[in-house]
C-alpha cells in the first residue's frame, strides 16, 4: 500500500494541473488581500455611522468559496486525467485491486487538500489581521486568534471535502469538464436558485448546500436552521455519497 500511495502522490505533484491550481489560489489570495485593503481604507475615511454598516474585511470571504472550486478541480482531475490520457488501464495493471487504487487516490488528494486548506486559510486570516491592524468590529473580523480557530478549522474541512468530492465526481464522471460543470452547480448554481423558493424552505434548502456548511459547523452563525454537529453529518453524508458513488462506477466499469 506504500508504494501504491508514493505513486499516487508522485503523479499529483507531477501534473501541470496541481502547478495551475496552486497558481490560481495565489492569486484568489493576492485579490482577497487588494479588496481587504480597499475596504480597510474606505473604512478609515468614513463617517462612524457608515462604518458601523461595513462589513468584515476578512479576505477568507472571498478566498474559501473559490479556493473549494480550486481544491475540488485538483481532486477531479487527479483522476480524469488518466481517463483522458488511457492511463487508466496502466494503472489498474499496476495495482489490480480497485479498493486499494481508490484508496490510495482518496488518501493523496484528502491529504493535500488539508495541507493547501490549512496553509491558504491561515494565510488569509493572518493577511486580514495585518491590514484590519486593531481596528475594532465590523471590520475587523476577530478579537484574537483563538475566536478565529473553530472557523479556520470548519474552513479547512470544508475544503478537504470538496477535494474529496471533486474525486468522486472524476471517478463517475471521467470527465474533466464535465466535473467541473458539476461543481460550479453545486456551489455556485444551486445555492442560488435557493432564493427563489418560498420561505422558510429557502432558508431550509440553502442551509444544506456546500457553501453554507463551513459557517454552521464553526457556529459563528446563530439563528442557523443546522447545529455544528448536524453540519458536520451533512459534510459527511456528502462525502459518503460521492466517494461511494466513485467506488461502485470504478468497481462495476471497466478502465
Amino acid at each position: 500500500m506504500t508504494e501504491v500511495l508514493n505513486s499516487e502522490w508522485l503523479k499529483l505533484r507531477s501534473v501541470r494541473s496541481t502547478t495551475y491550481v496552486l497558481l490560481a489560489i495565489t492569486a484568489c489570495l493576492l485579490g482577497g488581500a487588494l479588496v481587504s485593503y480597499l475596504m480597510t481604507a474606505d473604512w478609515d475615511t468614513s463617517p462612524p455611522e457608515l462604518q458601523q454598516q461595513f462589513g468584515s474585511a476578512d479576505p477568507s470571504a472571498m478566498v474559501v468559496p473559490f479556493t473549494q472550486f480550486c481544491l475540488g478541480v485538483l481532486g477531479a482531475m487527479a483522476i480524469t486525467t488518466e481517463y483522458g490520457s488511457g492511463m487508466i488501464r496502466t494503472a489498474l495493471v499496476s495495482v489490480p485491486q480497485r479498493k486499494a487504487y481508490l484508496l490510495a487516490k482518496a488518501v493523496v488528494v484528502a491529504g493535500a487538500s488539508l495541507l493547501i486548506g490549512l496553509a491558504t486559510t491561515l494565510v488569509a486570516y493572518e493577511t486580514g489581521e495585518l491590514i484590519t491592524g486593531d481596528r475594532p468590529e465590523p471590520i475587523s473580523a476577530y478579537a484574537a486568534f483563538g475566536d478565529a480557530v473553530p472557523t479556520l478549522l470548519a474552513n479547512t474541512a470544508s475544503l478537504v471535502l470538496m477535494g474529496l468530492l471533486g474525486l468522486g465526481l472524476g471517478f463517475v464522471l471521467r470527465s474533466t469538464a464535465g466535473a467541473l460543470v458539476t461543481l460550479c452547480a453545486l456551489l455556485f448554481v444551486l445555492p442560488s436558485l435557493t432564493l427563489i423558493l418560498p420561505e422558510p424552505w429557502n432558508g431550509r434548502v440553502y442551509s444544506v448546500m456546500l457553501p453554507s456548511l463551513a459557517p454552521q459547523l464553526s457556529g459563528e452563525m446563530s439563528g442557523t436552521p443546522l447545529s455544528p454537529l448536524q453540519a458536520g453529518l451533512v459534510m459527511l453524508a456528502y462525502l459518503v455519497v460521492a466517494l461511494g458513488a466513485g467506488a461502485l462506477t470504478l468497481l462495476r466499469r471497466d478502465a
